[in-house]
């Protein structure tokens, strides 16, 4: 797919609460699908958050632990089980076009979409991968705990390092990621209201980039930064005030909401 002969734009890290970030996504479909620029960006997640996934329950959440910790949460458009952003340890990224000009397939569009991240890695010195076979679920509501698939889930020295996850609307593809910087066990653990396992499982399981390799979180971000914008030759862009004003309408309306993150319902809620 001729990538580099559509318009792209790279919105370099910004730091916005959890619904800000996810409403921002849905309106970056909104303006790639109604003709405007696609959008590659790398963001954090400040407050540090729980994204919980699309169908996760909302009773394997530690509430009481959020609130006491200063920990944000809402619910993701994707699915998979919830995920600690750290302001500090996390790198998430997300990459928007329109569907008629990427993969119906979607293993197809993960190997498109991710080739930007894997490059990025590579970049930052850590040999980072597609995980080769399925692994094993150690704790189905933590989306790093979960069984590694290897569609969307990228390990280095056999542990996961990065999750990738993708939906649809009707007119676009929108597709995010988590890198670990760094672990943050205890929250990693705590934001959950029963875990499963301890410290030690979840290192044996869960590596960071500081661990892989000897760059600053500053150098990690730019590494992402370069590698998407090289990967569809976009330009240093910015969201337009008319977009901030609808994202900060749908954060208010949509992903800030109790209904929206403790009371939607799903009869396939696990």
């Amino acid at each position: 797919m001729a990538l580099a002969d559509r318009e792209w734009r790279l919105i370099p890290e910004q730091a916005r609460d959890g619904p800000m970030q996810m409403a921002l996504e849905e309106v970056a479909a909104e303006t790639a699908a109604g003709g405007g620029p696609r959008t590659v960006r790398v963001y954090q997640w400040s407050p540090s958050t729980l994204s919980m996934g699309y169908r996760q329950a909302a009773d394997s959440v530690d509430w009481a632990y959020a609130d006491c910790e200063g920990v944000d949460v809402t619910r993701r458009q994707t699915g998979g089980g919830g995920i600690y952003h750290d302001e500090s340890a996390d790198i998430s990224y997300s990459v928007v076009g329109p569907a008629d000009e990427l993969p119906g397939d979607l293993m197809e569009c993960y190997d498109l979409l991710c080739e930007p991240i894997l490059d990025a890695f590579h970049e930052m010195g850590v040999d980072a991968q597609f995980v080769g076979e399925e692994h094993p679920a150690l704790h189905e509501p933590a989306c790093y705990l979960r069984a590694l698939h290897p569609a969307h889930d990228m390990v280095a020295g056999g542990k996961k390092i990065a999750g990738n996850a993708q939906y649809r609307t009707r007119d676009a593809v929108i597709q995010h990621g988590s890198l670990s910087y760094d672990l943050a066990v205890d929250h990693h653990l705590g934001v959950f209201a029963d875990p499963g396992v301890g410290e030690s499982e979840f290192r044996e399981r869960v590596t960071s980039i500081r661990e892989q390799a000897d760059i600053s979180r500053e150098d990690a971000v730019a590494a992402l930064e370069d590698a998407l914008q090289s990967w569809c030759d976009a330009s240093v862009g910015e969201w337009t005030d008319d977009e901030l004003d609808a994202a900060r309408e749908l954060a208010d309306e949509k992903y800030a909401t109790d209904d929206w993150t403790r009371e939607r319902t799903d009869p396939t809620d696990a």
